[in-house]
């Protein structure tokens, strides 16, 4: 398991972070799963209609993806825990040889504004050169806000679509610096 401890501006820590492949179908990834769905799926139907989603609707959702491409030797889902609770997630797969794709990027909301976000993208973007890969892409949704920002902030940079799908709508990429660089 990676131990990392998030720091705060100051000197002090904050409570530890712990962050560590999860096998899917288990537990704690199908929890994360339909935390992060739910969320999504509810934000795009209240944008869209003024509704929450249909319950039938989430259920066929949450079960139509079931993250295969997340398995080993070519993917992997990390699980942040805080204070030893499972809080967030990402998912790396490789798309090619040198291109690998982050899915799932998922923190609950309790944990938030923590620096989570910030040890999950650096243990994706670790996760990702130990695949191989000297190149990161993701897609999403333009009213994902919040994770645009966080993607921007890390260094991604808006990229010609490289798939498409009814809830792509902007893509991002970034180059991987060498590990030690």
């Amino acid at each position: 398991m990676r131990d990392v401890t998030a720091q705060t501006g100051s000197t002090a820590p904050t409570a530890p972070w712990t962050i560590a492949p999860e096998p899917l179908g288990s537990a704690v990834e199908q929890a994360l799963w339909r935390a992060y769905y739910t969320e999504v799926s509810d934000r795009w139907y209240l944008k869209e209609s003024g509704r929450r989603t249909d319950p039938d609707e989430l259920e066929r959702g949450i079960a139509a993806e079931t993250g295969e491409g997340l398995r080993p030797p070519d993917g992997v889902l990390l699980v942040a825990r805080f204070e030893g609770e499972p809080a967030g997630m990402v998912g790396v797969r490789r798309l090619d040889p040198t291109t690998c794709e982050l899915k799932r990027v998922f923190l609950l909301p309790a944990a938030r504004g923590q620096g989570g976000s910030a040890l999950l993208m650096a243990a994706a973007e670790e996760a990702a050169r130990a695949r191989g890969a000297r190149r990161l892409v993701l897609d999403t949704r333009l009213d994902l806000i919040e994770a645009r920002m966080l993607y921007v902030r890390w260094g991604f940079a808006e990229i010609p679509p490289y798939n498409s799908g009814p809830y792509q709508e902007i893509w991002y990429g970034k180059e991987l610096a060498a590990p030690g660089a």
